[in-house]
Parts: C-alpha cells; sequence; structure tokens
C-alpha cells in the first residue's frame, strides 16, 4: 500500500458561489481554508473533478491552463474569478503514463482549462495560485470499480508532495438543494452522509470490504436519492483508490441547506 501522496475529497459548492460571500457557503468555505492545516504543503496539485467526464481518461497538459466558466446566470463578477495557477506538463504525461501501465487508456489535451470544481477549493485553500495544477477526468460511464481502479494507478506517481484532490458533493439532489426545508429529507440526506462516514473511516473493517461497499455505493440507505446520478460522488472514488486505507479525518459543513462531507487521507512522512 503506497501512502506517500497526500489525499482529499472535497465539496466543492453550487457554482462560484462560496467565492462570491453566499451566506449558505459561509460553513464549507471556512471548512476549506481550515483544512489546509491539516495538509502538507503540496508542489502541484491533481484534481479530479465532477464537471468533466470523458469517453478515455484525459489529463490537462497546457502549461498556463485558462479557467472555464462553466456556469451560467450568475453576476458579472463570477465570470472574472481570476486563477493563476500554473499547469505541469511534466506530470500530466506522468498520470498518463501510469494510468497506461494499469492497461487504462489515457490521454493528454493541452486544449481543455480548469473548471469550477478547480477552481472554486482551489482559490478558497490556496488563494495564491502558486502551486501547478493538472486535472484528470472522470470516465462518463460513471462506473465505480473503474474510478477507485484509476485512484490505484495514481499510487505509482513520483511526483513529490503531490494532493490528490476529488472536488464533487457528497449529496448532490439538485431538486432537493432547491426545496423547502423538510424533515423527511434532512434524515435521507444525513442516512447516506453517515453511511459514507461510516464506510470511509471505520478502522475495523478490512480494505475488501471497504471497497465493496464503495463500489456497491448505490445499495446504501438513500444513495439514489442523494445522487440521482453519480458524477459528484466518483471523485471520492478515485480518492479511495488512490489512498486504500481508512480516511483519518472528517468532517461536514451546511451547504444550500444540505450536508457536504469532507474526506482526508494523511500522507505518510517520510
Amino acid at each position: 500500500m503506497n501512502n506517500k501522496h497526500e489525499v482529499l475529497f472535497v465539496s466543492h459548492g453550487g457554482g462560484p458561489l462560496p467565492l462570491l460571500g453566499d451566506l449558505q457557503h459561509l460553513e464549507l468555505v471556512e471548512q476549506l481554508q481550515e483544512i489546509t492545516q491539516h495538509l502538507r504543503q503540496p508542489k502541484a496539485i491533481l484534481v479530479i473533478s465532477a464537471h468533466w467526464e470523458t469517453d478515455v481518461a484525459t489529463v490537462t497538459s497546457a502549461a498556463r491552463p485558462g479557467l472555464l466558466y462553466d456556469y451560467y446566470g450568475f453576476a458579472a463578477e463570477a465570470y472574472e474569478i481570476d486563477y493563476p495557477a500554473s499547469g505541469h506538463p511534466e506530470l500530466a504525461q506522468d498520470v498518463v503514463q501510469a494510468l497506461i501501465s494499469s492497461d487504462i487508456e489515457a490521454y493528454t489535451t493541452a486544449m481543455r482549462g480548469l473548471d469550477h470544481g478547480v477552481f472554486v477549493p482551489l482559490k478558497l485553500m490556496y488563494p495564491a495560485g502558486n502551486i501547478p495544477v493538472v486535472q484528470l477526468s472522470l470516465n462518463n460511464n460513471l462506473d465505480a470499480e473503474q474510478h477507485i481502479t484509476i485512484g490505484k494507478a495514481l499510487q505509482s506517481l513520483e511526483c513529490e508532495n503531490l494532493l490528490i484532490l476529488g472536488s464533487g458533493f457528497s449529496f448532490h439532489n439538485m431538486k432537493a438543494f432547491f426545496a423547502p426545508q423538510a424533515e423527511a429529507t434532512e434524515e435521507r440526506n444525513l442516512a447516506f452522509e453517515h453511511w459514507l462516514k461510516d464506510t470511509l473511516t471505520d478502522t475495523k473493517i478490512s480494505e475488501a470490504e471497504r471497497e465493496g461497499q464503495l463500489i456497491h455505493w448505490e445499495d446504501a440507505p438513500e444513495a439514489r436519492f442523494c445522487h440521482p446520478r453519480a458524477e459528484h460522488l466518483l471523485p471520492l472514488h478515485v480518492c479511495y483508490g488512490a489512498a486504500q486505507r481508512a480516511a483519518d479525518y472528517y468532517s461536514m459543513a451546511r451547504t444550500l441547506g444540505r450536508t457536504a462531507g469532507l474526506f482526508h487521507w494523511q500522507a505518510d512522512c517520510d
């Protein structure tokens, strides 16, 4: 088991709202700013965002990636957000080679910028934007086991002080976000959140059992209510594959009236 990389899964909030002072995101903003105190200072960041799906695993390779304002209907300032992080072409190639070595087809692209699942949490966590960033796509088949396998392949990366960041949402039912608050909805949200916490943090279960539960996440309480579609959960599966151990840090934040979870796997220090 390779634990040399820091691994983190975060909920990134609604579009650009965490960066615009939205009152429903204050806990999430505080959570993302505080978590950096528990992390080693990364030399590079590899992000798996819920907002990029491809037929084949694809990695951004531009030396100076732009930003994708992949949201609509917000104030003009939402389209003026800047995050000046450079890319890391060498790391991008290393990610592709790690995936290919595990029999996972993979390519690079220098054409795609960083979406809001990348720049929103990173602007809160590392506002200076002085750490190189590479983004890896989800596979659009949304297969849980395959995304754990992708995470396992990332264990072979040799990049020093690499932060592997899964950016999604532990609850992502858009209708429920905008529905009136109701006790029944809250109970359904928490049922899945507690299952996720127990699955990821329980040190008494084997890794085979933990992996099996994550592969069959749809069997969890209220799983498909919390995730009608799996794309905001699967960055967590990549994170678990890269860590292959129980998460050792966990917190929740109220976001848009629902519970958003954060999970951290601490890298072993030399």
